[in-house]
């Protein structure tokens, strides 16, 4: 029988890890091939990983709760196959082991494992498990050499992808670093203490969940990284709200989907994207990645009170009836939680419908490492001046707010506030004889 280890399979290109929550199978257990082996849990959505081959699960070389990274070995499964090898193929995964070495680093690395080895003091007084970033193992060892505790590393701005800290942010800090070790570790302290929050008897202490911990570390990092300007206009989309009311029976019993205003606000979106090329990207360095792509996620609250970000990949590429379809697909399933890793990754822009819960208005944080977000408002009837050839009136017209949050590395004043006026032109000369 051929040996196989079951490597766990990249699912997405900003997931790094994921926690074993179920084990569907043990140890001497038979598998037939593509059956679920365990159950696995990112930061944002749970899935299985299939088995690669029949056979017997020989090891299982993690516990329920553990955290594995990509592309790590989790089982050993004796294969029926009379195949001789001892590693199945396997999708394509980041080597997270070699993605921060360079020339020569390697030499570094094993001078700086080496003296960590020979100390298990100093290695007991970092423990990574109680950090939600991830680090690779090269950073680990310099952390552990220069005894910078997780606090203080956590702190560090990252310049790697999705904000990892790769060895020269770690260098450089180092480099920086005022005072010594011991003066450092007492100003950690003296911070941990002034952060410290009185408790009164009756107060009720809940524990953040894996999910929320992510959350607060993806928006902690997102203001530490983007300097954030927010630009908004006030959109007159009377036009707009009385087609839909007229259409929204007839398009429902066409096309067998409810047609809400957040199809529309996304074409308007991905059609000033297209206008507005700039707006569509991200900083790496000292560069801007302008994307080809326009991927629009739209942030959805779910039942737990967390946020996920499912993305319409090619959103400009879809017609109404597309996006209505894919809107109404992505935010049911995500409050189910069967969303699949590579639906919640490769976002370009987001939105965000601050409206849904009564809001007028909102500063969002950007989601890194895009360069900008929007927020929609409710639409509200509002006393408005209309301008006619005859002279000035008053009326009611729906108005609505959009709020757009965006990065001034990269974005100036005018891009963003042009952006967001032409997405506010698009609602406002909306066809009222529009057909689906």
């Amino acid at each position: 029988m051929a040996e196989f280890k079951v490597e766990l399979p990249k699912m997405g290109e900003s997931v790094a890890e994921a926690t074993i929550t179920t084990w569907l199978k043990a140890v001497g257990d038979s598998i037939e091939e593509d059956e679920p082996i365990v159950e696995i849990a990112t930061d944002k959505v749970d899935s299985e990983v299939p088995a690669p081959c029949s056979g017997t699960i020989k090891e299982i070389l993690f516990n329920e709760g553990d955290v594995v990274e990509v592309g790590a070995v989790f089982a050993i499964i004796d294969s029926e196959s009379n195949m001789v090898t001892d590693e199945v193929e396997q999708p394509k995964t980041e080597n997270f082991n070699d993605e921060f070495l360079e020339d020569g680093d390697k030499t570094i690395e094993k001078e700086i494992l080496q003296p960590i080895e020979n100390s298990i003091n100093n290695n007991s007084k970092i423990n990574f498990i109680n950090s939600s970033k991830f680090y690779s193992p090269l950073v680990k060892s310099i952390a552990k050499k220069e005894n910078i505790s997780i606090q203080e590393l956590d702190s560090i701005v990252g310049s790697g992808a999705n904000q990892r800290v790769t060895k020269s942010d770690i260098l450089n800090y180092l480099n920086n670093r005022i005072g010594s070790r011991n003066n450092m570790e007492k100003e950690v302290t003296k911070t941990i203490h002034k952060q410290s929050i009185s408790i009164n008897r009756d107060d009720e202490i809940v524990t953040m969940d894996r999910m929320r911990r992510m959350i607060a570390d993806h928006m902690v990092n997102s203001v530490h990284t983007a300097p954030h300007v927010t630009s908004f206009v006030e959109a007159d989309v009377t036009n707009l709200v009385n087609w839909r009311n007229k259409i929204k029976k007839y398009f429902e019993e066409k096309e067998g989907e409810k047609l809400t205003f957040t199809p529309i606000f996304i074409e308007a979106i991905a059609k000033a994207l297209r206008d507005f090329p700039e707006v569509n990207s991200s900083i790496d360095g000292d560069n801007i990645i302008i994307k080809s792509n326009i991927n629009i996620g739209m942030a959805t609250a779910l039942p737990s009170g967390n946020l996920i970000v499912p993305v319409i990949k090619n959103a400009d590429q879809l017609n109404l009836v597309g996006l209505a379809k894919s809107v109404n697909d992505l935010a049911n399933r995500a409050k189910l939680g069967q969303l699949k890793p590579d639906e919640i990754s490769g976002g370009t822009y987001t939105v965000s419908n601050v409206g849904t819960f009564g809001n007028v208005m909102g500063t969002p944080i950007i989601n890194q490492p895009q360069s900008a977000i929007l927020a929609l408002g409710a639409i509200k009837k509002k006393p408005a001046v209309i301008e006619t050839e005859s002279g000035d009136l008053i009326g009611i017209r729906h108005l609505m707010f959009l709020s757009h949050s965006y990065d001034h590395r990269n974005i100036d004043g005018a891009l963003g506030g042009m952006f967001v006026r032409k997405v506010a032109d698009y609602l406002e000369n909306f066809d009222i004889n529009r057909t689906v």
